[in-house]
């Protein structure tokens, strides 16, 4: 017989961080602690408040459900579960760390053993002009290939400019620049501010409108100048017959996969396939997750043998994270074998 709990956990930021939803201070996640006579099993449920599908008020009472029902099992649970994306993330890992030998290894692969690592982007905050130009100094300063900018908070013009001084440095060779927008342009503005972006070689531009629009984001990704990639278009889109005709009717160039905001492995993997179909490329990110969640997606993506730039290096951003073995290491996210993993909560 197995027994469930659940436990709430605050990360507090190092500093605030902006996107054009808003500023970030603290982010909510919930833990899920499954065991057996002999051993525990740990998941996140990083619920995303104003962003996850599932961030209502009755959070808390299906997760107190699902840990009175664990043993109807995880093919059951994940079923039951498939408007709380989050928790079935989280069902996902805590059942995975349960059969292992490590609670904190869940796929056997050459990253999870320290021998090799994934390639990340050095994540660029909004904010003000001299504190976005200070972070682009930071992330290519320790060796990142790749940088993803944040905009849609302050002036475009300003945020071109910020651009434009990497490219005068460094070429589309040396540094891959990406920018997310977050929706934060309207679909009027949206072609020509991609092509002022465009001719910085760009490599792509994440959600240039917002979710929900689906025949301007169709007419976009049909005439943009510069790859784009859907993001939050993918939140709230269940089922494998609502993904595909997503796909197919936007026909985007690349989408962006958060485990925790589309349904964990399994959604993410729907969502994969769909995409290879469809000839659409795809990688994975976080959704600022503690170092569990971050450990779990990492180890995941590390078993899909891809060698995409991943958005994977948030895991540094908080005061009261967990201890962990993950580090990043001139723009790749490794596992340090010689270091513990410290769970307290």
């Amino acid at each position: 017989m197995l027994k469930a709990t659940y436990k709430k956990y605050i990360l507090n930021f190092k500093q605030p961080s902006g996107t054009s939803r808003g500023v970030l201070k603290t982010k909510e996640t919930w833990f899920i602690i499954i065991s057996d006579e002999k051993k525990t099993g740990i998941g996140e449920c990083a619920v995303f408040r104003g962003l996850s599908y599932d961030d209502n008020e009755n959070y808390e009472e299906k997760l107190k459900w699902v840990c009175n029902n664990i043993n109807l099992g995880l093919s059951n649970l994940l079923s039951e579960c498939k408007e709380y994306p989050s928790i079935q993330f989280g069902l996902e890992q805590a059942f995975l760390s349960l059969k292992s030998n490590n609670k904190f290894t869940l796929f056997n692969t050459s990253f999870s053993k320290g021998l090799s690592s994934i390639p990340i982007n050095g994540l660029v905050w909004m904010g003000d002009k001299t504190f976005m130009k200070n972070q682009i100094k930071e992330k290519i300063k320790n060796g990142f290939s790749c940088i993803k900018m944040k905009i849609g908070a302050i002036d475009f013009n300003t945020e071109l400019k910020l651009l434009k001084s990497i490219r005068k440095e460094f070429s589309s060779k040396d540094i891959e620049l990406r920018v997310d927008a977050n929706g934060a342009f309207s679909p009027s503005e949206a072609l020509i501010k991609m092509e002022e972006l465009s001719k910085l070689s760009i490599h792509s531009i994440e959600q240039p409108i917002k979710q929900g629009q689906l025949k301007e984001m169709a007419y976009l990704c049909k005439n943009t100048p510069l790859p784009i990639a859907l993001d939050e278009e993918l939140i709230g889109i269940l089922s494998l017959g609502e993904k595909t005709k997503l796909i197919e009717y936007i026909k985007p160039q690349y989408i962006i996969l958060k485990p925790s905001l589309v349904g964990g492995f399994l959604g993410c993997e729907q969502w994969i396939s769909i995409a290879e179909k469809n000839k659409v490329g795809w990688w994975v990110t976080s959704a600022l997750e503690s170092n569990v969640g971050l450990n779990a997606i990492a180890q995941w993506v590390s078993s899909l043998k891809t060698d995409k730039i991943q958005g994977l290096g948030t895991g540094m951003l908080f005061t009261n994270n967990f201890d962990s073995p993950l580090e990043v290491n001139r723009g790749k996210l490794q596992y340090n074998m010689n270091k513990q993993w410290s769970f307290l909560i």
